[in-house]
C-alpha cells in the first residue's frame, strides 16, 4: 500500500511502520518526558503518562481530508480503504515491539530517568492520533476493545467524517473521543480541508450528534470521555467563534480543547509562520468560545499553546492508573 520510496521517507522522519497500513512515531513529549523535560498537555490535563504513551496510526495511508494545517505528507492519502486487513491483536504487539525498540537508546543516556524507561517498556496508553483518518480502519472497534482488555486505554482523534463507525464504537467506545472540528462553517471547511469525499461537512455534523449520545454512564459501563479540538490557524480557520459554539453545542462535550496550528512538517509547504497563533491569541479565542458556550477556561499549557475548557473543573477529568 505505501511505496518502498514512501516507506524510506517516512523511516527518516522517524515513523517505523507496522504490518501493511499502520504506523508508530515516537512523540517528542515522550522523549522529553524521559529525560524529565516536561510532559505532553495530556499529561497534565487528563494524567495520560507521556512516557508511558504510543502514538500510533491503523490507517496510515488512508484520510477523507487535506487539510492545509496538517503537518503529514497528504499528496497520497486515499480516501478509501483497500488491500489487507491486519488483526487488532496483530497492529497492537506490533506497535508496542516498534514503540520500545525505537527508545532503546534512552537506556544508555545519562539523562533518562532510569524508573521511567523501565516503565516505559510497558505502555499504558494509546493515542491513536498520530496520521490518516484511523475510523477507516474497518476492525477499529475490535482495536479498541483489545487495548482495554489489555489494561491500557485508547484515545481517538477523528475528523468526524465517518459517522457509521463512530456508531459501531458505541458498543466498545474508546476511554476518550476527540472529534477535530476544523472550520466553523461548510464554506470555510471546503476551502481549508479539500474533502475527498461528498457530503463530508454533513457527516461531520452527523458525527457531533453521536458523541453526545455517548455520554450517559451507566452502572455496567463509565461515561465517555467526549473532546472538542479546534485546531486553529490565524486569517484561516481562526474567526466567527459564535459559529464554533453552535457546532460544539450540537455535541455537548466533556471537553473543549482550544489549540494552535503549529507550523511544522508538511504543513510548511502549504502555510506561513504567521498563520500560527501565539498562546495569548488562543486563550483569547478560548475567552470568546467560552462565552458563547458557558463552558470555562480551567486549565493551560502555553508551551503547547493550548488552553482547555469544561462546564466545571471535576475531579473525573484526570484519570487514575493503578498499574
Amino acid at each position: 500500500m505505501i511505496s518502498k520510496a514512501k516507506q524510506k521517507d517516512l523511516e527518516k522522519q522517524g515513523y517505523r511502520l507496522v504490518g501493511e497500513h499502520s504506523a508508530i512515531k515516537v512523540c517528542l513529549w515522550t522523549k522529553k518526558s524521559l529525560r524529565n523535560q516536561g510532559v505532553c498537555y495530556k499529561q497534565k490535563f487528563y494524567n495520560i503518562n507521556s512516557h508511558r504513551c504510543v502514538q500510533m496510526t491503523p490507517s496510515l495511508p488512508y484520510c477523507t481530508l487535506r487539510c492545509q494545517w496538517c503537518w503529514r505528507d497528504i499528496g497520497h492519502t486515499l480516501p478509501e480503504w483497500i488491500g489487507k486487513t491486519n488483526t487488532p491483536k496483530k497492529i497492537i504487539q506490533e506497535c508496542i515491539k516498534e514503540h520500545v525498540k525505537y527508545l532503546q537508546g534512552f537506556g544508555g543516556n545519562k539523562k533518562t530517568d532510569k524508573k521511567k524507561y523501565v516503565e516505559a517498556q510497558r505502555p499504558l496508553h494509546f493515542a491513536i492520533s498520530l496520521a490518516g483518518e484511523p475510523t477507516l480502519y474497518p476492525r477499529l472497534p475490535e482495536l479498541i476493545k483489545e487495548l482495554h482488555n489489555q489494561k491500557m486505554s485508547s484515545f481517538l482523534v477523528t475528523n468526524g467524517t465517518n459517522p457509521d463507525m463512530l456508531k459501531k464504537l458505541k458498543k466498545n467506545p474508546p476511554i476518550q473521543l476527540y472529534i477535530t472540528l476544523p472550520a466553523p462553517n461548510e464554506q470555510v471547511f471546503k476551502r481549508m480541508c479539500s474533502p475527498l469525499i461528498r457530503d463530508a461537512w454533513k457527516r461531520i455534523l452527523q458525527s457531533l450528534r453521536i458523541m453526545k449520545e455517548l455520554k450517559p454512564e451507566t452502572k455496567l459501563k463509565p461515561r465517555t470521555r467526549t473532546t472538542i479540538r479546534l485546531t486553529l490557524a490565524k486569517h484561516k480557520n481562526m474567526i466567527l467563534p459564535e459559529q464554533y459554539a453552535e457546532l460544539i453545542m450540537i455535541a455537548e462535550p466533556m471537553f473543549i480543547e482550544i489549540k494552535a496550528y503549529m507550523h511544522v512538517g508538511y504543513s510548511k509547504k502549504r502555510m506561513e509562520i504567521k498563520d500560527m497563533p501565539l498562546h495569548k491569541e488562543i486563550k483569547a479565542f478560548a475567552k470568546q468560545i467560552a462565552k458563547h458556550t458557558g463552558y470555562k477556561i480551567i486549565d493551560e499549557q502555553p508551551v503547547s499553546r493550548v488552553v482547555l475548557l469544561m462546564k466545571k473543573d471535576v475531579k473525573e477529568r484526570k484519570l487514575k492508573w493503578n498499574t
